[in-house]
């Protein structure tokens, strides 16, 4: 870490949305986003049945790309971050509540924040360290920054996880963007070759986006995932009283 930011470099990475689930696909959306109209569920095959059954879509989209991301390796550090995590599964019990229902245990179990990471750890008996993460708009920058904490403190390699969904229709009013489901993983080592390096800078004012008005829509996890699939030199994004930018090093 250092005192303007942090730098690292992506081993491996993996991305997954409706209807588009390869490389291929993902160049044409990071050329041109498009919205993903697609009703496919991610299959996460790699999770066991009893385990996959019972996930919901926004888990099941976190599993999927983590378990592509960390094929074949074990005890490493993960940080799932979501900006608004199963808030699905919070309404739905909030509006049994209201209708004096009870309330499905299950349900109950998996609204918490940490309910992917639960059911990744068990699912591959992986004891690592694992973190649940949100911290609103800034919630990827964030996580970013706590697996560079990892990676200082002398892990080899931490995988960052960053998935969302569609918000509820109650939310709709208060939505400052267009939420797609979608998930993607990065296994963050080292700064090296290709480093990507993230800096900060409060300003007293909010500012604007500095994004060209059709991608001002993107929602900031999207708006990253772009950044980095088209390899692009720069991304400056402005959250509130604070200012993220990214940049990429050869």
């Amino acid at each position: 870490m250092q005192g303007d930011g942090v730098s690292f470099s992506i081993a491996a990475h993996a991305a997954w949305a409706p209807g588009v689930d390869d490389p291929q696909a993902w160049a044409r959306w990071a050329d041109a986003p498009f919205r993903f109209s697609s009703e496919e569920e991610p299959g996460a095959r790699a999770i066991p049945p009893m385990l996959r059954r019972r996930a919901g879509f926004l888990d099941k989209m976190a599993l999927e790309v983590a378990c592509r991301c960390i094929e074949g390796e074990s005890a490493i550090p993960v940080i799932f971050c979501s900006r608004h995590g199963e808030v699905a599964r919070a309404v739905a019990l909030l509006d049994d509540l209201v209708k004096d229902a009870p309330l499905s245990p299950t349900t109950f179990s998996l609204a918490v924040h940490n309910a992917a990471a639960g059911l990744f750890s068990i699912a591959r008996g992986d004891r690592a360290n694992h973190i649940a993460l949100s911290a609103g708009a800034d919630s990827v920058e964030h996580g970013v920054i706590e697996a560079c904490g990892l990676l200082a403190d002398g892990a080899e390699k931490v995988l960052l996880v960053s998935y969302d969904d569609r918000l509820p229709a109650i939310f709709a009013p208060y939505a400052d963007g267009d939420e797609q489901p979608h998930a993607w993983a990065w296994l963050m080592v080292p700064s090296g070759d290709q480093a990507l390096h993230l800096g900060w800078e409060m300003s007293p004012q909010a500012e604007p986006q500095t994004l060209s008005r059709n991608l001002q829509t993107l929602s900031p996890s999207l708006q990253v995932l772009r950044f980095q699939l088209r390899s692009d030199a720069l991304l400056v994004r402005a959250a509130g009283k604070r200012r993220w930018r990214w940049t990429r090093h050869a």
